[in-house]
């Protein structure tokens, strides 16, 4: 439930806390919190030990839900900081682990020394019982409340039968290091944290703010929109602001990825976490601490965290299935061959248990959940936005990506280069190209086109002011038009392409065609301004190519993209010009808005997963529409970080590519260690049945196998 959702008589606050490692963590806080008065909403997340409470303050207070939190075994984290696990020492998971183990050595040893077998006995028992006692209640919790088979039922299970059976000391060992991987879950957890820790750390945790005239050192959390902090050379930056005065070079790496320092001056935006170079800087805050850039980026990667992947809910439905299918199996392997082949009950007996520990689909559910939130975190670290599994999964599969031109392959600055009169008889009454640029900035002054700003932008320099006009309307995918009434004469004045002159309103643009397709030809984008009789003159802009746009567009190729499309509104000739000089494949132009969309779709009827990639706003459309929609320079942008399933934090094209090999190498990893698991299960399997295997082989290598899963997954937090 977002802010803007919640009713007047409703809050909403999230909570950091303690033990919360799992699922079955999250289901036994769901459960306690679930009939508590006065919870309107409630939503786990696990993977970062977070609890989001939307709740009626006039029936219960913010305390009173910290107390429920910490009577249910979760206390609350204060402050904004992922919780940390507990030292071993002060695990309670990892103590009766331990001492599980020291009772198995102690009864192992006064077996060896001769001691009476049933003292040996009787501590192997406590040993299963101490060792047992998290996982068993879980297992009884699942079953109960959840109505489900979990891999932990399937070794309490085998556990107590081994037990059972006079293989005491083999089932205290299954249980001692079935503990072990319990005991390690939290740390595992940490582990794949650690990306939203290093994001958390990069704001400073206080801010020299200057209120009427006094300087004074708050909390960062204090911060409001409108004060003016102080950063000092080398200092990062406490959250988002403008820079009233200074200029410095920023380090945005931390937040966008971005390798090389950003200069910025007074009007710039600067973002939280970025580091102040040389200067020293007054910003105006312009977002709270809770609500800017990196606090964004934190809750959004937590949110991409619990979104699971297609592959990631199969697996959970599959083990939803196998386990009581395991379970179902191991009795009877226990009983059909004694009762039809008279067979020794003790054999089969054993061995069913022995199939029970080697069935368990361990590494099997967590080879992929993993290595997807280890990845997710990654990407982020490096100023990649990925907003869940499913589109890790899907980026992976790309073969096809559509770029928008402006401001993703150029830099989104464009720049007037040429002005040019259409000198006849008919357009006499512009007698310069200032009054032209007068007449172009009146309308373009209304709009918020790029092209339209850099019109406006390129007359203040030269100190012309806008012509005053009237009655503008903006006219989709063409221009713009305005009244302009000058004395007694009021005549409709028109600015755009040169399509809307020839083909709208019919005019001969023949005198000035071939100044047209000269500029063109030098990838300039052409502007007419007339009435709707004559174009007056033209306007020529050149939105420069970014650097590293070539080096992005080999990258993509380089990281199996079969084809790079550029869909633009500009003119084809101009489009060409840069698509030859990026070595872009196939190219669309003169198109609108809803003309992208359509291009988009039938790019993906013909190749099937296409990505776009625009600026996430102005191209919406598309990126709802594409298999995959990527926003570029999306720090700082929210609309940006709201539509997009990938968001790109700073305008670097490279990082596209990228965010393709994450995809690909994740996919990888999933697939080797769902290879792993499946050959080490079936094999266990045919030695358990084959009786081959012991029950102690069996428990050893279920959990390495468990182990190796986990260290492959983790090994996608290297950047």
């Amino acid at each position: 439930m977002s802010k803007e959702e919640l009713r007047m008589d409703q809050k909403q606050t999230d909570f950091r806390v303690a033990h919360l490692d799992c699922e079955h963590d999250a289901a036994a806080l769901e459960r306690g919190m679930k009939d508590f008065e006065g919870i309107v909403d409630l939503k786990v997340y696990p993977k970062s030990a977070r609890v989001a409470i939307t709740y009626d303050p006039a029936v219960i207070t913010v305390a009173a839900l910290k107390e429920k939190l910490d009577s249910l075994g979760f206390p609350v984290q204060e402050g904004l900081e992922v919780v940390a696990s507990p030292q071993p020492w002060g695990n309670p998971k990892v103590l009766t682990s331990v001492a599980s183990g020291l009772l198995l050595f102690v009864g192992w040893m006064l077996g060896l020394a001769g001691w009476p077998e049933g003292l040996s006995v009787a501590i192997y028992i406590v040993a299963i019982l101490v060792g047992g006692y998290f996982f068993g209640r879980e297992a009884i919790e699942d079953l109960i409340f959840e109505r489900k088979v979990g891999i932990e039922l399937l070794m309490g299970t085998a556990a107590v039968v081994a037990a059972l059976i006079g293989q005491v000391g083999e089932g205290a060992m299954l249980v001692f290091l079935y503990s072990i991987s319990e005991g390690a879950e939290g740390y595992t957890e940490e582990k794949t944290r650690s990306a939203v820790r290093a994001l958390m750390n990069l704001a400073p945790k206080v801010a020299r703010v200057r209120r009427d005239g006094v300087e004074r050192e708050i909390s960062v959390e204090e911060i409001k929109v409108g004060d003016v902090f102080i950063v000092k050379p080398g200092q990062s930056i406490a959250t988002d602001g403008i820079i009233l005065t200074g200029s410095s070079s920023i380090n945005q790496a931390p937040v966008t990825g971005e390798s090389v320092p950003v200069e910025k001056q007074p009007g710039d935006p600067v973002f939280a976490g970025s580091i102040n170079g040389e200067g020293a800087l007054d910003v105006r805050t312009t977002k709270t601490f809770s609500e800017n850039t990196i606090a964004r980026i934190i809750q959004m990667v937590e949110e991409a965290q619990e979104k699971k992947g297609r592959s990631q809910r199969f697996i959970e439905r599959f083990g939803r299935r196998y386990s009581p299918a395991v379970l179902a199996l191991g009795i009877l392997v226990a009983i059909v061959p004694p009762l039809l082949l008279n067979a020794l009950w003790a054999t089969w007996i054993t061995r069913a248990t022995v199939f029970i520990v080697a069935a368990a689909p361990c590494a099997l559910v967590i080879s992929i959940p993993i290595t997807l939130v280890a990845s997710l975190g990654t990407g982020a670290r490096m100023g990649v936005l990925i907003k869940g599994g499913i589109y890790l999964e899907e980026l992976a599969k790309i073969k096809i990506i559509a770029l928008d031109k402006t401001g993703t392959l150029t830099q989104g600055k464009p720049e007037v280069t040429d002005v040019i009169l259409c000198r006849d008889s008919e357009t006499s009454r512009i007698a310069s190209s200032e009054a032209l640029l007068s007449l172009a900035s009146g309308i373009e002054q209304r709009s918020e086109h790029p092209l339209a700003r850099a019109i406006i932008r390129y007359a203040e320099l030269r100190g012309i002011a806008p012509a005053e006009l009237n009655d503008f309307r903006a006219l989709t995918g063409a221009g713009a038009s305005a009244r302009l009434n000058h004395s007694s004469v009021h005549t409709m004045v028109y600015i755009g392409k040169p399509d809307l002159f020839s083909t709208r309103l019919g005019i001969n643009l023949e005198r000035v065609q071939d100044d047209i397709l000269r500029l063109q030809e030098q990838a300039k984008t052409v502007v007419l301004v007339g009435d709707e009789q004559a174009a007056w003159g033209l306007i020529a802009i050149r939105d420069n190519i970014r650097p590293n746009a070539r080096k992005a567009i080999q990258a993509l190729h380089g990281a199996g993209v079969q084809k790079v499309v550029m869909l633009t509104g500009d003119n084809p000739q101009t489009a060409d010009v840069i698509a030859r000089e990026l070595g872009i494949d196939e190219v669309y132009a003169d198109l609108k808005p809803e003309d992208k969309v359509i291009k988009v779709r039938e790019l993906a009827e013909r190749y099937g997963h296409v990505a776009m990639v625009g600026d996430g706003v102005n191209d919406a459309p598309a990126l709802a529409e594409a298999t995959i929609g990527i926003a570029m320079g999306a720090a700082g942008t929210d609309v940006a970080l709201e539509t997009a399933d990938v968001a790109l934090m700073a305008d670097d094209l490279e990082k596209l590519a990228y965010a393709l090999q994450l995809a690909k190498r994740t996919q990888s990893v999933v697939q080797q260690n769902l290879a792993l698991s499946a050959l080490v299960i079936g094999l266990f399997v045919v030695g358990a049945v084959a009786g081959v295997l012991s029950l102690p082989m069996a428990v050893v290598g279920h959990e390495v196998s468990e182990f190796v899963v986990i260290t492959s997954g983790l090994r996608m937090l290297r950047a």
